[in-house]
C-alpha cells in the first residue's frame, strides 16, 4: 500500500500551470475544467442550451436575438435563418471544456456580433482519450449539425428552424483551430445533404513542425512545451512532422483538397507557433480551391491577420 501512494505522487509529465500527470493515471488540470451553465444572457440577449450528441460527445448552442428577427410567428418558414458556425475550443487537446466560463462569454459575444448561431463542441481530452479521439468527436459533431439541413432528419429545434446551411463555417483557437483545419479536410468527403464548408478561422492554430523557426525564440522553454505536449497527447505520434500536427510536411494531403474557400487564419506576434501558421496561410493562399471551387480566379481565397 505504501508503494501504490508513493506511485500517485510520481509525476509522469509536468507543463507548469496548466497540467501534471501522475505515474497512477491521475491527472491534475490547474484551469479551464469550472464549467457555467447554459442561460440566456441579460447584456446581449443570447439564449444558450446543451444538447448530448452521443455518451462521448455534446455540445453548446447559442443562439442570437436576431434569429427572432422575423417576429413572434411560429412557422418556422417565417423564421430568420442565420450562419452556422461549429466552434472547437482550444487547450492543447488536454484542457477546457465547451462550458467553461471563458469560451461560454467569448462565444456569447460573438454569437450577436456575428449574428450567427454557434455550435460549440465538448470532445474527450487527453490523456485519458489520446488523440485521434479529438478529431472522431469533432466530426461526430459536425454530421450532426448538418443533418439538421432540409431535408434532413436533425431534431434540434434552434439549427433546424433557424440554420442557414449554405452559410456553414467552422472555427476554433489553438488545438481548436487544429482540429477545424481536419474537420475542413475531413468533410471533402461530403456532409450530410450534401451541406458545404463555406469557410475556415483558424485562430493561433497548434500547428508545429521539424525545423526551427524564428517564432520559438519568442520563448524557447514555451516551444519545447507544445512539442512536448503534442508527444503527451498523441503517443502514437511519428513527431513533430506527423500530419496531424504539422498539414505541411512530406506526405500530409495537400490543402486544395480542403472542403472549403475561404481560410482565415489570425496569428498572435509573440506566440511560438506564429510562424508556423503564416507557413500554414500561406500555402492555404498558393493552392487553387478543390472541388466546388469559387475563391478568386480560381484560387482559394486567404486572409492572414497578425496582432498589433
Amino acid at each position: 500500500m505504501a508503494g501504490s501512494g508513493a506511485s500517485d505522487d510520481e509525476v509522469a509529465f509536468e507543463v507548469e500551470h496548466c497540467i501534471r500527470i501522475f505515474k497512477s493515471g491521475r491527472v491534475e488540470r490547474f484551469f479551464g475544467s469550472d464549467p457555467v451553465p447554459a442561460s440566456t444572457d441579460s447584456a446581449t440577449g443570447v439564449a444558450s442550451k446543451d444538447r448530448s450528441i452521443s455518451p462521448d460527445v455534446s455540445v453548446r448552442i447559442y443562439l442570437p436575438p436576431a434569429a427572432k428577427g422575423a417576429g413572434d410567428n411560429n412557422d418556422a418558414s417565417e423564421k430568420k435563418k442565420l450562419p452556422v458556425l461549429v466552434y472547437f475550443h482550444g487547450g492543447g487537446f488536454c484542457l477546457h471544456t465547451a462550458f467553461n466560463f471563458v469560451f461560454h462569454g467569448y462565444l456569447t459575444s460573438l454569437a450577436t456580433r456575428a449574428g450567427a448561431i454557434v455550435v460549440s463542441v465538448d470532445y474527450r481530452l487527453a490523456p485519458e482519450h489520446p488523440v485521434p479521439a479529438a478529431y472522431e468527436d469533432a466530426w461526430q459533431a459536425l454530421v450532426w449539425v448538418a443533418s439538421h439541413a432540409p431535408p434532413g432528419s436533425g431534431d434540434e429545434p434552434w439549427l433546424a428552424d433557424y440554420g442557414d446551411f449554405s452559410r456553414l463555417s467552422l472555427a476554433g483557437e489553438s488545438s481548436g483551430a487544429n482540429i477545424a483545419h481536419h474537420m475542413a479536410m475531413r468533410a471533402e468527403g461530403g456532409l450530410p445533404g450534401g451541406v458545404r464548408i463555406r469557410g475556415i478561422a483558424l485562430v493561433h492554430p497548434y500547428f508545429l513542425g521539424d525545423g526551427k523557426v524564428p517564432s520559438e525564440d519568442n520563448d524557447p522553454a514555451m516551444a519545447a512545451n507544445v512539442v512536448a505536449m503534442w508527444r503527451m497527447v498523441c503517443p502514437g505520434t511519428t513527431g513533430v512532422d506527423d500530419p496531424r500536427i504539422n498539414p505541411l510536411a512530406d506526405g500530409a494531403p495537400a490543402l486544395d483538397a480542403m472542403a472549403c474557400d475561404r481560410v482565415l487564419v489570425c496569428v498572435a506576434e509573440k506566440d511560438v507557433v506564429c510562424d508556423r501558421g503564416r507557413a500554414y496561410g500561406g500555402r492555404a493562399q498558393g493552392q487553387r480551391v478543390g472541388r466546388g471551387g469559387g475563391g478568386p480566379r480560381g484560387g482559394r481565397e486567404r486572409t492572414l491577420l497578425p496582432s498589433r
